[in-house]
């Protein structure tokens, strides 16, 4: 039996503003298994960076889980003190972050804030031993030696992702978080940086959390997927019984709207309208208004949202199965 990593039960949260409590993250449970790759997708301001965060319980100032839990490897996360979540980050679980670029101190090199990555969790190694680590990291991702040297200014955005990559590895970690890790990189690199964080995940057998807005991608690189919309999975389960029989509106919306370059050439259709406000309590279903063939229970609001299984391990929201029949 595949061992199971990471379980995120029934979470919640909110972020607090002026206007209100905005539920970013609504009763979402997930779990990923040792060695897998466990897609997130949706749409910008669904949720997705969100549950990233919460995971690494790195939120915002004004971010709050009111409920539910986070257990890594037997502990659950939730409630944790910061003392106790620094041994955690980055040695049993770490993050690729959005925008290279921002994940780097401009005025200290490379090098050095790997460094002191690992100096925080092996505060026993050499620096000798240190670098030597920092090497055979650069060597997976296919980084020269040379950029331990170099300031974050001085590479290109490539290589500042792939250093990111070495950066997330640095601590042995058991579970991975790319969170959009191609953004604002060309197509070429996307596809070099997409295939680094393949072969590293697979060399090293780590499970995979990759969050993107792209379907495809989510297609290319995970076996397990889950759909969010307005802060809620709607869809969660194998990521090819999901291509090959979406059972959510939303979904079968999302994989429509994506150009394919094989098969039948087909119209794109789009996504009319805009997400719901999460600052208002929804009634029902939060996609009838974008929905559509939405049924009569869907424009009314009569039914709850919940996931059901509609086949085995595949799971949608009650409220869009009839939507899709």
């Amino acid at each position: 039996m595949v061992k199971e990593v990471l379980k995120v039960s029934n979470l919640n949260m909110h972020y607090e503003t002026i206007s209100g409590n905005v539920s970013a993250v609504k009763d979402v449970s997930f779990t990923v298994h040792e060695g897998e790759s466990f897609g997130l997708v949706g749409e910008s301001g669904c949720g997705k960076t969100s549950v990233a965060m919460s995971l690494l319980q790195l939120q915002a100032d004004n971010a709050k889980i009111s409920s539910g839990s986070i257990v890594l490897d037997g502990q659950d996360l939730v409630g944790m003190s910061e003392n106790e979540l620094r041994k955690i980050r980055w040695d049993s679980i770490s993050i690729v972050f959005q925008g290279a670029m921002n994940a780097w101190n401009p005025v200290v090199k490379i090098g050095e804030q790997i460094r002191e990555a690992i100096r925080e969790h092996y505060p026993s190694n050499s620096k000798d031993q240190n670098t030597e680590k920092i090497e055979s990291l650069f060597k997976i991702v296919g980084l020269d030696s040379s950029i331990m040297d170099r300031y974050p200014h001085e590479l290109s955005g490539g290589m500042k992702q792939r250093a990111v990559i070495a950066l997330a590895l640095s601590c042995d970690p058991k579970i991975i978080i790319a969170d959009e890790p191609t953004t604002a990189l060309d197509v070429v690199i996307q596809d070099q940086i997409l295939k680094e964080i393949k072969k590293v995940q697979e060399l090293l057998g780590l499970s995979l959390i990759y969050i993107s807005h792209d379907i495809a991608v989510i297609a290319e690189m995970t076996n397990q997927m889950a759909v969010m919309y307005a802060g809620r999975i709607v869809e969660i389960g194998p990521t090819s019984e999901i291509f090959s029989n979406p059972r959510h509106a939303y979904t079968k919306l999302l994989l429509e709207s994506t150009p394919s370059v094989v098969g039948e050439r087909k119209k794109l259709r789009s996504l009319d309208g805009e997400p719901p406000s999460l600052i208002d309590e929804l009634d029902g279903c939060s996609f009838s208004p974008r929905c559509p063939d939405p049924t009569e229970d869907c424009r009314n609001g009569t039914k709850e949202m919940g996931l059901i299984e509609v086949s085995p391990g595949h799971f949608a929201d009650q409220c869009c199965v009839e939507c899709v029949q």
